[in-house]
């Protein structure tokens, strides 16, 4: 009887371990996403201010944002698929930090979706400016290609 006492305390411990880590793991994904969606923002106020540089900084930003939370993905995914194999029953302990995780997703793409639209209309205008920039020099003639010179030379003896 203290064998199944002992083995069931272990059990509850290991548990506790690996939902303590699925947690741990959903949280900094969390405040991966909530950092994403702030740069996403900022990202924004730069595009219609026109600054390419920062923004181009910030695509930099993202870019490693988006690979953390890649990493972390692949680390919750097999973590989260053993607890469920472990303990089915108790699956109703992870849906909140996944609805929260979605919705915060949803926002990141909806914010993401602004800026690329910024950036295409932004990309429209500047092909416009550069339709309407005339050349000066277009219509001249070469300082080369001047008066009309002899083309045959005579050498008198």
């Amino acid at each position: 009887m203290t064998e199944t006492l002992t083995l069931t305390q272990e059990e509850i411990d290991e548990r506790a371990a690996i939902l303590r880590r699925l947690r741990h793991l959903l949280e900094m994904q969390r405040g991966k996403f909530q950092e994403y969606l702030a740069l996403l923002e900022k990202q924004e106020t730069s595009i219609k201010a026109n600054d390419a540089d920062v923004v181009a900084a910030q695509a930099e930003l993202e870019q490693q944002i988006v690979h953390n939370i890649t990493n972390l993905q692949r680390v919750i995914k097999p973590i989260e698929e053993m607890y469920r194999n472990v303990y089915p029953q108790e699956e109703e302990l992870i849906p909140q930090m996944r609805t929260d995780l979605l919705n915060l997703q949803n926002k990141v793409l909806a914010q993401n979706e602004i800026n690329r639209n910024l950036l295409k209309n932004n990309i429209v205008y500047i092909r416009n400016q550069i339709t309407k920039l005339k050349n000066p020099y277009a219509m001249r003639k070469s300082i080369y290609a001047g008066e009309a010179t002899a083309a045959v030379v005579d050498f008198v003896q």
